[in-house]
């Protein structure tokens, strides 16, 4: 939702690091009241430089793309959940499983470990990128931790391996 508002013009969006669980936890306030209504207006505007398409990354896109699926996904040893796809990895894609990103109680990591996650997946966090995953979901906290390390260019692949590995013209990699 972080990436589909601000890609559509919405300015001030945030997370909330831990979700509902962890704000439950801190004993912070909820309630089952609506919120007041108010007027509002908003105008989409989508920013395509934030996307990139499978034609492009056939080109020859010059980033780097970096896969948030499992390892073993990948990899290519363990089956597409969805029928109908090869299984694998684009070529010249690195892997970084977007579980990586977190601490177990759903938080995103501190920046130290962050990067150290970036780089041990041989990825520099400050340098542009496209992220990708299964179906153009997960890759998104990819993004979001580029950004907490102060990247600001970075793209979603939004097609993702549904996309990419049901097209049987598309080169693909295992291992």
């Amino acid at each position: 939702a972080w990436f589909m508002l601000r890609h559509y013009g919405a300015s001030q969006v945030a997370i909330l690091d831990g979700g509902l669980q962890r704000w439950l936890a801190e004993g912070l306030p909820v309630t089952a009241e609506p919120p007041p209504e108010r007027r509002a207006r908003f105008v989409a505007t989508p920013r395509p430089q934030e996307v990139v398409g499978k034609a492009e990354l056939l080109r020859g896109h010059s980033a780097l793309v970096v896969d948030a699926r499992s390892a073993a996904r990948f990899a290519g040893t363990e089956p597409e959940p969805r029928p109908g796809l090869e299984a694998g990895h684009m070529p010249g894609s690195r892997n970084l499983p977007f579980a990586a990103l977190y601490q177990e109680d759903g938080r995103f990591k501190p920046p130290h470990e962050l990067r150290a996650a970036f780089e041990a997946a041989g990825v520099d966090p400050s340098r542009p990128f496209v992220a990708t995953c299964g179906s153009g979901v997960t890759a998104n906290s990819l993004i979001f931790a580029a950004r907490l390390l102060g990247n600001r260019d970075t793209r979603l692949y939004d097609g993702s391996w549904t996309e990419w590995g049901a097209d049987p013209l598309t080169p693909k990699e295992k291992g």
